[in-house]
């Protein structure tokens, strides 16, 4: 069989492009510190990588949420430190009050301060994050108390606020504050502003019997603000370690998606390099095969 010139050029312009596209991917996969570029580079391994990257976005959307719900928190963690700070303003008020010196027109200037202060902790219960109300419970588009006389609580009570924190694991991160501040005087719940709205009118009616029954029930009350600053903070202390363990996921997550489609630079380089001088080597003798001249054909 005759080998002619054109054959052996063809050839050796084949093995020179499959060199130099050998060269091209080296340069990607060093460029771009990735060992898989398309999924045909390593079926398994990309469609892991997938797998990861998509746990890995869960798990970034499960952080978002906590620190939302940190946010919603400590929001209502301010709200129920005033509403505190107002209760035991109103309480020191009401042992002035229900003392025998106390003329009626110092019980009436402090009931015009504990009308203040009612207003004030209505005002701490309306409290936002990012636009929503923390006390009103599913209803975040309502405010939980109306300005004026009316203490009647306007949220849902049946449905608290909820955050996903983890794979099948959500956390109620609402407080309704009808729980601890009640419906006022209407309903007679005996909560926070029906204590205090009852201690407006028996100081202006010089009622001091039922003055101290009012404190023996502020004392109650304090004890149910607490009550819900302390499921709040639980509930805070639960979310900083659920960001915690999110966070260890993370990690783990990406040093796993890493392993599977990074490149071992150094490996990536020393491939490239043996690359580069195969084909420059093939340049040379391809050049040295291809150089025909008259005087060859002459022979």
């Amino acid at each position: 069989m005759r080998i002619t010139t054109g054959m052996v050029q063809r050839s050796t312009l084949s093995d020179l492009n499959r060199i130099n596209e050998q060269v091209t991917k080296a340069q990607r996969r060093a460029s771009s510190n990735r060992q898989i570029e398309r999924p045909s580079d390593d079926p398994y391994n990309a469609a892991r990588a997938l797998q990861l990257r998509e746990s890995l976005a869960g798990n970034q959307q499960y952080q978002r949420n906590i620190k939302d719900g940190q946010g919603w928190q400590e929001t209502a963690e301010a709200a129920m430190s005033s509403i505190t700070d107002a209760t035991q303003r109103a309480r020191d008020l009401l042992v002035q009050g229900t003392s025998d010196t106390t003329d009626p027109a110092s019980r009436e200037s402090i009931a015009k301060e504990i009308d203040q202060l009612v207003a004030g902790i209505k005002q701490d219960a309306n409290a936002t994050y990012e636009g929503r109300y923390v006390f009103s419970g599913a209803s975040t588009d309502v405010a939980p108390y109306l300005d004026g006389a009316t203490d009647a609580f306007q949220g849902d009570t049946t449905t608290l606020v909820a955050r996903q924190v983890g794979p099948g694991v959500s956390l109620d991160i609402g407080i309704a504050a009808q729980s601890f501040l009640g419906s006022g005087a209407l309903p007679g719940d005996g909560k926070l502003l029906d204590t205090l709205r009852s201690v407006a009118a028996n100081l202006r009616a010089g009622d001091t019997a039922a003055l101290h029954g009012n404190l023996t029930q502020v004392d109650t009350n304090l004890d149910q603000v607490l009550s819900a600053r302390a499921l709040n903070g639980a509930r805070q202390n639960r979310l900083d370690a659920a960001l915690s363990r999110m966070s260890q996921v993370e990690e783990a997550t990406t040093g796993q998606l890493s392993e599977t489609e990074d490149a071992d630079i150094a490996k990536t380089l020393i491939e490239l390099n043996s690359q580069q001088t195969a084909y420059q080597a093939s340049l040379k003798v391809g050049a040295n095969i291809l150089q025909t001249s008259l005087l060859d054909f002459l022979r």
